[in-house]
């Protein structure tokens, strides 16, 4: 039995465990993995770990040792699982399914091998060599998926009758590219095979053996032939292709590595292909016609009114975009048909259930890891939506099969609280609502649809979900780019998804031409793979379903399917790579179950872990013994653990009804003080209701806020817009901006400013007001400024609601130039105390100015002047951009210039200079 091992290599069943915790569990697992043991058990479940090298685990010595044997008699290991699967099939005449799950790398494609292989060679002795060599050769070997689901039927210890692929359309980009962090780089398989080609085969396929001089091979692939390069081959034929079928597959793989090295140029408004012999040797490799193939490449044969069919040229990016297109859906559709050709090859003939029984199948089903790289893109979204969906299967199909277990033994059952996957499922693939839905309107809609248009759908479609947010919806959230990210909380944590690429690669346009050019094929093989290609060019056909719809639709098919198959699965069915190690959301607000259930100590992050290991009725009495021993110290423990959650749970109501009164008798008089509460100390919240006492404080905050306001007497709001415009655009950024003082704005028809000129200067607004009917002043001032030509000069200002004006005092404030407010798009200013500002304009004729001749002389008025711009266009709906820079650049002219500031003990008051570069303005050290 596995709980026989020798103690120095841990505990083989996490079950034994004394303290289930997160810290012992990994330390249970690091220690049998440096100890050479890469399985162990969680009840009927098995955790492996991908040792990533050559083992002595396997093959017939191994097989013989656990044959017929029950799943605790031998150390832990995958024919365990599968001899348990096989024997709960035969014994209930049932469908089962052993689920491989994991991330990218874990060894799920390598562990579905040995499975399979163990049950070929139990179930078929006589040809176990045939049949291990077959079944070593899956999916994988074409650079395909890595998830598919394998159904093998082990009836009448015949070979598999059904080897069944669910394919899938995701990996078909890795064609194209390579997807960070994954294990299947771009056409490494692909070339691998290929390399198992004589120098003979590979110059009939006009390739050489360096990958580097291939577009559609990885970075960096080796050229070296690994074994499973020929086994492919060795395979091919032991399963039944014909010679001419094996020498297509070869054929059709190097016509995508050469597709991959065409290139398009330009000439004038045409395009043409750069390297033409490409075309002859891809004509020969499809068994096409070339000047069929050229014109498929440059043109697009478009259906006009009346049967007319137009010949419409590529540009560059539309042929590249096609050509790939074309490599894609060759990859794709070689595999479908291999998938079918074994189908054919390997199907019972003549079965008759009257005879040979019921017809029961062991689906082997090997999911998509969960993804999160530093970059996740559409293939990513929809990696991550299969296992939200086949998340919420398992936790459902395995919660009912417990259920009736515990029933058949008497046991009481409880409800388990669970995160439920169905919220992001939905989010995903709701009709009209869900992204798929809003992907697709956006792939189908007329006109020039992006990706960041598709975004901006989403972000109104679904901006109020719980499990969806975006830059725009989370504008302080850095982490995301505006226009380009959006972020689902799902079930493993939070992943933030790029929509660029979403539009192109859901739509994934593969034109009709290149359809009718590979049925036309004089190739059987390929010709069988582009059936549709018999559509007329003028017939109408529907529009085909876009990429997402496509793999939404076999989630739904796999699911049904599964459903079907494990109605309820036997606990020995159930392989799994970390299905009961749940993420903390998942976790939260789980219990123990029951009287067979354990659970851990509060907070420790770990998962629950079964100790329901109920199984055949004709299981061994040392294991009926091992399980009721079990069985009684778990509920023994069970018993303890509900005391403790009952007195914990008294404990926190207690602290929460404290802390809620405490927090009453505080607060509770906060109107009649001085104010308004701001002096109050919030009490120390229990746990639980921290964010509950940051919303509370918020709330406060803004009621405070509003109780202030009330008081204020009207005069005095246009200020206080003003400097609330002025804190949210410089606070942080400028060392002083006058929030302290009042605010005068309009200074000069102040006498206490301006006593000898306050009334010619009243003259000239009067005379202004009468000319352009201006409503209001908004600041005023005199100024240094300086121009293009390097003068320095007094003057002032005086910004009204319409116009910027510039004046001089000397001529009755005679106006020497006149902006409108609607050309100015922006004022930058420095950190330091200096008064320099600077107006930007559209036309790039900026004015430079810094406030003279204040009363009091230390004023600062850099704050007033951008609060009262800026409050005011707001009030007009425009933004005004503000910089904040100590060396600020600025057009004169449309010639840039930079200004800078300095300091100087000697000088009386500010003064413009010429730099190197541009100006500096000279300020007297205060």
């Amino acid at each position: 039995m596995a709980e026989q091992e020798s103690l120095e290599f841990g505990k083989a069943d996490f079950v034994l465990l004394d303290q289930v915790t997160m810290e012992h569990f990994m330390e249970n697992l690091k220690l049998r993995f440096e100890m050479g043991r890469i399985y162990t058990y969680i009840g009927e479940v098995v955790v492996s770990m991908n040792p990533y090298k050559q083992t002595q685990l396997y093959g017939k010595d191994v097989i013989e040792q656990y044959q017929g044997r029950e799943l605790y008699e031998r150390p832990p290991h995958l024919y365990a699982v599968a001899d348990a699967a096989y024997k709960a099939m035969k014994r209930r005449a049932k469908d089962t399914c052993i689920v491989i799950s994991g991330e990218s790398g874990a060894g799920k494609t390598e562990a579905s091998k040995y499975i399979m292989q163990y049950i070929a060679a139990i179930t078929n002795p006589s040809q176990r060599e045939e049949v291990e060599s077959a079944l070593g050769w899956d999916s994988g070997d074409l650079g395909s998926v890595s998830s598919s689901a394998h159904d093998l039927s082990g009836d009448l210890g015949q070979v598999p009758s059904s080897l069944g692929t669910a394919a899938t359309i995701l990996r078909r980009w890795q064609v194209l590219q390579i997807v960070p962090g994954c294990k299947q780089e771009r056409g490494a398989r692909s070339w691998q095979l290929l390399l198992g080609a004589s120098d003979t085969q590979l110059a009939s396929l006009h390739l050489c053996r360096d990958a580097a001089a291939y577009r559609f091979t990885s970075e960096g692939a080796s050229n070296n032939v690994s074994p499973g390069s020929t086994a492919v081959a060795d395979a091919m034929t032991v399963i039944g292709f014909s010679p001419e079928e094996i020498d297509s597959v070869y054929k059709i793989l190097a016509t995508i590595l050469h597709l991959g090295n065409v290139s398009f140029v330009a000439e004038g408004d045409a395009v043409e292909i750069e390297n033409r012999e490409l075309v002859s040797q891809l004509a020969g490799l499809t068994s096409t016609r070339p000047e069929s193939l050229l014109r498929t490449l440059l043109y697009r044969a478009v259906a006009a009114g009346g049967g007319e069919v137009i010949k419409k040229g590529h540009s560059a990016k539309e042929a590249n975009y096609a050509r790939d297109a074309c490599a894609k859906a060759i990859y794709e559709r070689l595999f479908c048909w291999i998938v079918g050709r074994i189908n054919t090859v390997i199907e019972v003939k003549n079965y008759d259930a009257r005879l040979h029984g019921k017809n029961t199948v062991i689906a082997v089903l090997d999911i998509y890891g969960f993804e999160i790289f530093e970059s996740n893109s559409f293939e990513q979204f929809c990696i991550n939506y299969c296992n939200e969906k086949l998340q919420q299967l398992f936790i459902e199909l395995i919660l009912r099969q417990e259920q009736e277990e515990y029933q058949r033994e008497g046991i009481e059952w409880q409800h388990i609280e669970y995160f439920n996957n169905q919220i992001i499922v939905d989010l995903v693939e709701q009709p009209h609502k869900g992204i798929i839905s809003i992907l697709d309107e956006a792939c189908l809609t007329g006109g020039q649809v992006t990706d960041p248009m598709f975004l901006e759908s989403m972000n109104t479609k679904l901006g109020k979900h719980p499990h969806y947010t975006s830059r725009k919806l989370c504008a302080t959230d850095k982490s995301m780019e505006f226009g380009r990210d959006f972020r689902i909380k799902h079930y493993a944590g939070n992943v933030t998804y790029s929509v660029e690429g979403f539009i192109d690669k859901n739509k994934d346009t593969l034109f009709q031409d290149f359809k009718r050019l590979m049925y036309n094929s004089t190739d059987p093989v390929l010709r069988d793979m582009w059936p549709e290609g018999e559509v007329s060019i003028t017939e109408v056909t529907k529009r085909p379903l876009t990429a997402a719809t496509l793999f939404k639709n076999s989630m739904v098919a796999l699911v049904e399917n599964l459903a079907s198959k494990v109605n309820p699965p036997h606990p020995g069915s159930c392989f799994t790579r970390a299905l009961w190690l749940l993420p903390a959301a998942s976790r939260a607000g789980q219990r123990s179950h029951g009287g067979m259930g354990m659970d851990h100590a509060e907070g420790a992050g770990m998962g629950q872990a079964r100790l329901v290991l109920l199984s055949d009725r004709a299981e061994t009495g040392s294991v009926c013994l091992s399980q009721a021993w079990r069985g009684a110290l778990a509920r023994r423990r069970c018993r303890y653990l509900r005391a403790i959650y009952t007195i914990m749970g008294h404990y926190k109501r207690h602290k929460v009804k404290t802390y809620l009164l405490e927090l009453v008798r505080r607060f509770q008089a906060v109107r009649s003080m001085a104010d308004y509460g701001k002096s109050v100390e919030w009490p120390e919240p229990p746990a639980v209701l921290a964010q509950f006492q940051e919303n509370s404080k918020l709330l406060f905050r803004r009621w405070r806020a509003r109780q202030i306001v009330k008081n204020i007497p009207p005069s005095d709001m246009a200020q206080i817009q003003g400097k609330v415009a002025a804190l949210e655009v410089l606070q942080g950024l400028r060392k002083d901006w006058g929030c302290q003082r009042n605010w005068g704005r309009d200074y000069l028809s102040s006498v206490a400013e301006n006593p000898v000129m306050a009334a010619q200067f009243a003259r000239r607004v009067q005379a202004l007001r009468d000319k352009v009917h201006f409503g209001s002043v908004l600041f005023s001032c005199h100024v240094r400024k300086i121009n293009r030509f390097n003068k320095s000069r007094d003057r002032a200002i005086l910004v009204t609601d319409q116009h910027l004006y510039k004046l001089e005092p000397r001529k009755q404030y005679k106006v020497m130039r006149t902006l409108p407010l609607s050309t100015v798009s922006g004022v930058s200013v420095t950190s330091c105390q200096d008064q320099l500002v600077v107006f930007h304009t559209q036309n790039h004729d900026d004015l430079v100015i810094c406030f003279h001749k204040m009363q009091p002389e230390e004023d600062n008025r850099v704050g007033e002047l951008v609060g009262v711009l800026v409050d005011h266009f707001k009030t007009t709906k425009r933004e005004l951009q503000v910089r904040v820079s100590d060396c600020i650049q600025l057009s004169l002219r449309g010639r840039k210039r930079l200004v800078a500031v300095e300091t100087r003990h000697e000088l009386a008051f500010p003064d413009f200079g010429k730099s190197r570069d541009g100006f500096v303005l000279y300020c007297p050290r205060r």
